[in-house]
């Protein structure tokens, strides 16, 4: 089952019509807001839009799921894909009105976008190319330079560099995806990213 977490970030339809799309009937797809719904999964996905700390805090007042989360991934191995916020979140702490926790699964910080060229406005909104790091099965079929789409004020700077596994330019080098193991995570929004996202989410579902 593919399970997406719903903890009132919006964007969730967008998502599971996504996946629908690339599953090919093959997966059950579950949006659920109930802790006890990540043992059946096999797949999780944690989507993301607004503010890191309202997102953390949706997540946290959800009874249960946030330790269900780490069972299912650091105990249980589940495959595991942060989108936008979703994938903010699962570093140390965020910047945005105070410093905020983050899920610390992985080392590293969300700061706010500062671009150097001035001519470059914030939110980074709209398509940007992917520039692959390493060769990894989340981006299999999908060429280095393909677009996708972004939208966000925020990015991670990443403790441990190979954790990054693409960048985009915007005035700087930004962290466009991470892998970490069995943790994921995309900056750009797959489900909006047309054949490149979806290639990306049907890589994900089939690992």
């Amino acid at each position: 089952m593919l399970v997406i977490i719903d903890y009132g970030s919006g964007n969730l339809r967008s998502v599971a019509k996504a996946l629908e799309r690339v599953s090919d009937n093959k997966h059950a797809i579950s949006v659920t807001s109930n802790a006890a719904d990540l043992k059946k999964a096999s797949h999780i996905i944690l989507p993301g839009v607004g503010a890191f700390a309202d997102c953390m805090k949706g997540l946290t007042a959800l009874p249960g799921m946030i330790d269900a989360m780490q069972d299912a991934v650091h105990h249980h191995s589940k495959w595991f894909l942060g989108i936008c916020v979703g994938m903010q979140m699962l570093f140390e702490s965020g910047h945005e009105y105070g410093k905020h926790s983050g899920l610390g699964w992985l080392k590293g910080e969300v700061f706010p976008l500062r671009p150097r060229d001035a001519s470059l406005k914030v939110p980074h909104m709209g398509w940007n190319e992917l520039k692959f790091s390493v060769s990894h099965p989340l981006f299999h079929a999908v060429k280095n330079g393909d677009h996708a789409y972004f939208v966000h004020s925020y990015h991670a700077l990443a403790g441990q560099g190979s954790d990054v596994i693409a960048t985009t330019d915007y005035g700087e080098t930004i962290t466009a995806a991470v892998a970490h193991g069995h943790i994921m995570g995309t900056q750009f929004h797959p489900e909006k990213s047309q054949k490149a996202g979806l290639s990306i989410l049907k890589n994900f579902i089939m690992l």
